[in-house]
């Protein structure tokens, strides 16, 4: 339990105590001063005036009630009626020493949660708009799974459609050439081109593509076969971009669009049998009144086309009630960019009024803005073109290595390697997980790799340096002794910094949000740096309780900067 929680408890059961309806809440949060106490609680206002009575009285109640022994140093009321808790230091020695425990949390009420993101077309390679979708979906998995709940990553990935009758066809005949797939499929772009362009210059290829599509689509165990290779080898592109980026995304977390190509017809079939879906020139539509625009006009869901063709929609749908009923999802959370909010809206909305989910399943559609150049612009290559997400990530740990041997050449060839990938993806990850997920962010290589304020290659410096201490000393930071005790201020701000730790993690796992914990990696980071230039820790003069206890502060710090890194899918090392 955070100290949040528990102070809430200790508060509401005060609030109780001294005649407060139940339904007032004790309104804990932490304070901006520390005059003002560590934290307050602020429920005393709107209770007095539910009451009508006067709030300071009613907070002299709340107190006369309230049982923190063991807990706070000192309660006092301030203000209107504000109460201010000053946390004891032999409870904060406590609390930490509890930490070491827990080194995965058991939430209460694990739910089981799908989480659909990166979802890339595989008809062509991973570029850059894929980065965001896929490093903060992956992130927010990482953070539920390490609060208890049962996480079921979905890779929706796009295997499907017209598109592909014309890349069939464009394997087809470069295997007639004796070319080997894998060679032909090389750069997944490329081929994409070039497909098209015979597309657009041969009718009779075009012809055989729209022909392909039909025997796709009815399974056709030749276009099958050349279909299975383009995907396999599509796949494997991706694969090894999820590993570049230390992605926790695997082939068994793939469901394809073409998954849900059976079920798409008694999706359709249910919707017009319950009379959801009408006929409307030819095709069967959704009118939703719920998603009417200012003119009342109902938002209108097209679920299968006038032709017979579904629509993405229709996938969609599908996807969402296998979801809720085969997967059995408590909460099902999609990371898709936010041009994409009224299809969610609308796909939401059609589940809800078919009964494709119960109503008491959580549908999230968390998005999120886009990553910019320097002039603002969507992240463009010099020509205008895409940046593929190979590039990208090559180029990060490219720089990373030219800044890795001007910082530290006595590094052997082995370590810069490694300090370098880790730096250089850490960077771009961060740069982008730092900032709220919905707002766009400028990309800017001198920015995220420095080694000065909230990026990547700070914290992991933070760490690295933290690590050396332990070195330095000779000593195993797992076999320190004796308790931790909080003496000096700058020990308690961090101590308490460390403290907060699960509550950030709930916030983010509440929210979707990765920047509150990257803003609690940096605040901790900066909090150990003051403790450490304040507090020497390995100095003759300091005594062996002290240095110990200190020890463990450091460890601490260490162990919660590594973790709440990995959580961002981030690797540290010993050595920069």
């Amino acid at each position: 339990m955070t100290i949040k929680a528990l102070l809430s408890d200790r508060v509401q059961t005060a609030m109780g105590a001294a005649g407060i309806p139940a339904n007032c809440s004790p309104r804990i949060a932490g304070s901006s001063r520390p005059d003002f106490g560590d934290f307050q609680a602020n429920g005393a206002m709107a209770a007095a005036k539910q009451l009508k009575t006067n709030p300071r009285e009613l907070a002299q109640k709340i107190l006369d009630n309230l049982d923190l022994q063991d807990i706070a140093e000192k309660v006092e009321i301030a203000g209107p009626g504000f109460i201010n808790i000053h946390l004891d230091n032999g409870f904060l020695s406590r609390q930490l020493d509890k930490l070491p425990q827990c080194s995965k949390l058991n939430t209460q009420g694990a739910q089981t949660i799908v989480v659909d993101y990166s979802s890339p077309n595989l008809a062509k390679e991973m570029h850059v708009g894929h980065l965001r979708s896929t490093i903060i979906g992956d992130s927010i998995a990482r953070v539920l799974e390490y609060l208890g709940h049962r996480v079921i990553r979905q890779n929706h990935m796009g295997d499907w459609g017209t598109q592909f009758g014309m890349l069939i066809a464009e394997l087809e005949e470069h295997l007639g050439e004796g070319e080997k797939p894998e060679l032909a499929l090389q750069d997944l772009e490329n081929f994409y081109q070039q497909a098209k362009r015979h597309f657009d210059e041969s009718e009779a290829f075009a012809d055989k593509a729209r022909d392909y599509v039909v025997k796709l689509q009815s399974w056709d165990a030749h276009c099958l076969a050349l279909w299975q290779k383009f995907i396999a080898i599509s796949i494997s592109h991706s694969e090894e971009i999820y590993n570049a980026l230390n992605v926790t995304l695997s082939a068994a977390d793939i469901k394809p669009e073409s998954a849900y190509n059976d079920d798409l017809s008694q999706v359709v079939n249910d919707l017009v049998s319950s009379k959801i879906a009408i006929a409307d020139q030819g095709a069967q539509v959704v009118f939703l009144e719920e998603l009417a625009d200012k003119n009342g006009n109902p938002s209108p869901v097209i679920v299968q086309k006038s032709g017979g063709g579904f629509l993405y929609a229709t996938t969609d749908l599908a996807a969402l009630r296998y979801r809720g009923q085969t997967l059995g999802a408590d909460r099902i959370l999609y990371f898709i960019d936010a041009r994409q909010s009224l299809h969610m809206k609308q796909v939401f909305t059609v589940a809800r009024k078919a009964g494709f989910v119960a109503t008491d399943v959580s549908l999230e559609h968390h998005p999120f803005g886009t990553m910019m150049g320097s002039d603002g612009k969507p992240f463009k290559t010099r020509s205008g073109g895409t940046v593929k997400l190979a590039d990208l990530l090559s180029e990060a740990v490219s720089r990373a290595t030219q800044l890795i041997e001007s910082k530290n050449p006595d590094l052997s060839a082995e370590e810069k390697s490694e300090v370098a990938q880790k730096v250089g993806i850490g960077a771009v990850k961060y740069a982008d997980l730092s900032k709220t997920r919905t707002n766009d962010y400028i990309f800017n290589w001198e920015t995220m790799l420095s080694f000065e304020g909230n990026t990547a290659p700070y914290l992991q410096y933070a760490y690295t340096r933290i690590r050396s201490i332990f070195r330095r000393a000779d000593m195993d930071p797992d076999n320190l002794d004796g308790n931790i005790a909080v003496r000096d201020a700058r020990e308690r701000i961090l101590a308490l910094k460390l403290l907060q730790f699960e509550e950030v993690l709930d916030q983010v796992a509440a929210d979707a949000l990765p920047h509150l914990l990257c803003n609690y990696l940096y605040d901790l980071a900066s909090a150990y740096m003051a403790f450490y230039e304040h507090c020497p820790v390995l100095k003759d003069d300091v005594g062996e309780a002290v240095r110990q206890s200190r020890l463990q502060l450091c460890k601490l710090t260490a162990d919660t900067l590594a973790k709440g890194l990995d959580l961002l899918g981030i690797e540290v090392m010993e050595k920069m």
